[in-house]
Order: C-alpha cells, then sequence, then structure tokens
C-alpha cells in the first residue's frame, strides 16, 4: 500500500527498521533541544503530513526503549491520526522518570502504526446477550 507523505523537516522519512516492523520511527523536527521535567507534556513536531487512506488509522506509540530506560511515553496512551486530518503529526510526550530527559533534533521519539479498522453501526436494544463472565470487571479473575 502507498501513503502520501509530505516532510516538511531535514530529516529522513520515516521507514521500517527491520524486515517484519510494525511501526517507523518517527523524528523530532526541533531547532535546539527541548527538555521535558519529571511528569511533565511536551507536544514535539515531526515536520510529517500523511495521507492516510480512508478505512485506517494512525496510531502513534511510544518506543519501548525511552520507556523503559527513561520514562519517556506518550501522554494520551496511543494517539490517533484520523484518516481526514492533515495536519503535521506532532508527539504528545510526558516524562515519567524522575530525571529530566533532553530531546535533540532528529531523535527517535515515537512510531507511527497504520492499522485497518471498520466503521460500526450502533443499534440501541434494551438489553445485550448474557455471557459466562458477565459484568466482572477490573481484577475479577484474580492474579
Amino acid at each position: 500500500m502507498k501513503v502520501k507523505i509530505v516532510n516538511k523537516s531535514t530529516l529522513p522519512i520515516p521507514e521500517y527498521k527491520t524486515q517484519n516492523s510494525s511501526g517507523v520511527d518517527l523524528y523530532a523536527n526541533i531547532e535546539g533541544e527541548i527538555v521535558i521535567k519529571p511528569l511533565e507534556r511536551k507536544l514535539i513536531p515531526t515536520g510529517i503530513y500523511v495521507e492516510i487512506p480512508e478505512g485506517y488509522e494512525g496510531q502513534i506509540r511510544a518506543r519501548s526503549g525511552l520507556a523503559l530506560n527513561h520514562g519517556i511515553t506518550l501522554t494520551n496512551g496511543i494517539g490517533t491520526v484520523d484518516s481526514d486530518y492533515r495536519g503535521e503529526i506532532k508527539v504528545l510526550l510526558i516524562n515519567l522518570g524522575k530525571e529530566n530527559y533532553t530531546i535533540k533534533r532528529g531523535d527517535r521519539i515515537a512510531q507511527l502504526v497504520l492499522i485497518k479498522y471498520e466503521k460500526i453501526l450502533f443499534e440501541e436494544v434494551e438489553e445485550i446477550d448474557e455471557t459466562y463472565r458477565g459484568t466482572g470487571g477490573f481484577g475479577h479473575t484474580g492474579k
């Protein structure tokens, strides 16, 4: 599948790093450095604009190494880029670590994964089918 991309930075366009990678790295398109203090949030531009096909969603995901080693993750868990959005992809990062973290131009800050989805139509009813689990929620199955 081909996806149109505009790169308004001087950094490389996103690419798969291994043959079976599902996500492509997004780079920080900043001048100088940005410091994220513990529990602070920053919106980081990438300089990338994509034309995501209808029926697909772009998901912005944290990089596991940044999360494990520095506590840098996404404020909103997974960011959604809808297929009708045409603005710059920006990454909303938060520092859950105990120390300041410095982002420099060209640092890999997140991943972009394209996911196919289907639209649903809600059918309003008075009740829904019962299951074995029923209404059991958080932690109801034990450890």
